[in-house]
């Protein structure tokens, strides 16, 4: 009775959902509360379920579930809470993943972690994507694989045990009390995680975060089309798709807007991307240089994903390590990466780094010659032996238009790899899906990779390609006008508050192509000692940043995403992009996005109140 209670009303909530639901990747950041992200979502959700209101303005009332889509969203959520309730879980126990494969790597990456032994049960056959002996030699994964005809077959274990499925039915389940985890793997909308048994209930954040670091959420379109199937409609989704034209069409813009020639690499969002370079890298470091210490080097202040994932791959492995190095304010990069490189050259290990140009949230560009100069340098071991050359992987999402990776571009003597986030100008906001290039001097490094992207079943959808093939031959026309906006926006405010500090390229940089739409804001501050100082900027920060959505709700958001289409966007990075970010080495300051299609003069004219407020 229940099951058909809520199959009834899932239905409904499916015809009257709001649109935004399907299309955008940041649902609703005006009443975003990161504490409560799903919980609140869900518990709101729970309230209208037992008044049976599906109305359009009340399921648009509902606050953001999870952070983007990669974490979750009011779809995956809606899917998971469905699922739970027609077998009697909590919703938090069901979770729902793009990739056929990163919910069985979740356990077993906390069962490493835990040295808790796992066994894989399966019927039919593993996802293709499975690699046990790359799992267990790269990944240090232990775990034992066992085929049954049935469910009832599986007996009781000492640890873990994962029973996968391949079905194209989702819904219930036969929960046998053996199984801790079910796995059912969908061939076209990706996976669901059921977590069986209290005892389980730990394991429900880590395999959370797996999902917002290392891959993504099952899409909004293919939850949608879940929810369509769970109910016993047909797909709505009758569009057939040129799978093949449309990713013909985006590597070769790809090829064309990064100027190579390589093999372009395309992903389910630019951590996933991030992740099979990552994971890659480590495979070919084991085979060409086994036994050696691998260093990735990362600045502490970027982006808290990739600050995040960098540490959390070094968890899992002896031999891999994280070095801090630092980018921002008063320490150059080049200097950094100089001394950084020296001493892993001395300790004769293979070194990675990470780093972002320009930087964020400070927006700041290196000396690229000096750059490529220091990078280059040949060094020497403790021994006296030729030290290994670096690796550098750089994240260009700032500047996805300018051409590091060309074959005569600045860094054609550096093994480079690049790599964007699909979701800020790729897409203008419409998905998450991110893509990597390497230059001639990396592209042997591809192959990995791309094993890897494959083995996480992380690789872009077809829909996210769709998207991409019509977003991406228009991206440097966007860039060149939202920097036009943006370049305007920080000019005005020099003008009427010429106390604040605007980070933000030169327009000798902008000469040289480094044309971002991002700049970050140090406003003015006062207070006799430093905590006093700090309290008085940080409320000021928030003042501007609920002025300016107050007066400007259709265009101006807090939002800490880049390169949309239209609108205005503000964040404040150490609250956002920098959540997993020690405290030390977060930035307390204003970050602002602007997109080619907005009205400037409103927010200049906003802008200008809050001058004459302070």
């Amino acid at each position: 009775m229940e099951g058909n209670k809520v199959l009834h009303y899932i239905q409904d909530v499916v015809e009257n959902m709001p649109a935004d639901w399907l299309k955008l990747t940041t649902h609703r950041l005006d009443i975003y509360n990161e504490q409560l992200a799903k919980t609140q979502f869900l518990d709101q959700f729970e309230n209208l379920f037992r008044d049976s209101n599906t109305e359009t303005s009340a399921l648009n009332a509902l606050p953001t579930a999870f952070d983007y889509i990669r974490l979750g969203h009011p779809l995956s959520s809606v899917l998971e809470w469905a699922i739970a309730k027609l077998n009697n879980l909590k919703p938090e126990n069901v979770i729902s993943f793009s990739s056929r494969t990163a919910p069985i790597l979740a356990v077993l990456r906390k069962n490493l972690l835990d040295h808790k032994h796992t066994q894989i049960v399966y019927t039919g056959a593993l996802p293709d994507a499975f690699d046990a002996e790359v799992l267990e030699r790269v990944y240090g994964y232990k775990f034992d694989i066992k085929q049954v005809e049935k469910v009832e077959e599986v007996s009781e274990f000492n640890g873990s045990t994962i029973f996968v499925s391949q079905e194209d039915e989702i819904g219930k389940v036969d929960l046998n009390p053996n199984i801790d985890f079910f796995v059912q793997v969908h061939s076209q909308f990706g996976s669901i995680l059921l977590v069986n048994g209290e005892q389980n209930e730990r394991y429900i954040s880590e395999i959370q975060h797996v999902r917002r670091r290392e891959t993504i959420a099952m899409t909004p379109a293919n939850c949608f089309a879940a929810l369509q199937q769970l109910t016993g409609k047909a797909s709505s989704d009758h569009e057939q798709r040129d799978v093949e034209r449309n990713k013909t069409s985006v590597l070769a813009s790809i090829r064309k807007i990064t100027g190579t020639n390589t093999k372009p690499l395309v992903a389910s969002s630019g951590l996933s991307m991030q992740y099979a370079i990552m994971m890659g890298l480590v495979h070919e470091a084991l085979e060409k240089h086994n036994g050696k210490a691998i260093k990735f080097i990362v600045p502490p202040n970027c982006y808290g994903g990739t600050n995040d994932q960098a540490r959390r791959v070094a968890a899992c492995l002896d031999n891999v390590e994280v070095v801090d190095l630092l980018v921002d304010g008063d320490h150059d990069m080049v200097q950094s990466i100089d001394a950084v490189l020296d001493e892993i050259a001395s300790q004769d290990a293979v070194p990675y780094i990470i780093a972002e140009i320009p930087t964020n949230p400070r927006v700041e560009v290196p000396n690229l010659v000096k750059l490529r100069d220091v990078l280059s340098k040949e060094r020497k071991t403790a021994a006296g032996e030729v030290a290994i050359d670096p690796v550098f992987i750089l994240d260009q999402t700032f500047c996805p238009n300018v051409q590091f990776a060309c074959e005569d571009g600045i860094l054609s003597t550096v093994r480079t790899i690049s790599y964007v986030s699909g979701s800020k100008f790729p897409s203008g906001g419409k998905v998450t899906a991110g893509y990597c290039v390497a230059n001639t001097k990396a592209e042997a490094s591809l192959e990995k990779i791309e094993k890897h992207l494959r083995l996480c079943d992380n690789e872009a959808t077809d829909l996210q390609m769709e998207i991409l093939a019509e977003q991406l031959p228009s991206m440097n026309q966007r860039i060149a006008d939202a920097y036009k906006n943006t370049r305007a926006y920080v000019n005005f405010i020099k003008e009427v508050l010429p106390a604040a500090k605007i980070n933000f390229v030169s327009e000798e940089l902008a000469q040289e192509g480094f044309t971002p739409s991002v700049f970050s804001l140090d406003l003015p501050t006062k207070g006799e000692t430093y905590e006093e100082r700090e309290a008085y900027k940080r409320a000021l920060n928030l003042k501007l940043i609920n002025l300016m959505i107050e007066e400007i709700p259709q265009e101006s958001k807090y939002c800490v995403s880049y390169g949309q289409l239209k609108g205005c966007y503000w964040t404040i990075p150490a609250t956002s992009t920098q959540g997993t970010t020690k405290e030390d080495d977060k930035d307390y300051i204003a970050r602002v996005a602007l997109s080619p299609d907005m009205d400037l003069e409103l927010h200049k004219k906003v802008f200008l109140d809050f001058v004459e407020q302070i």
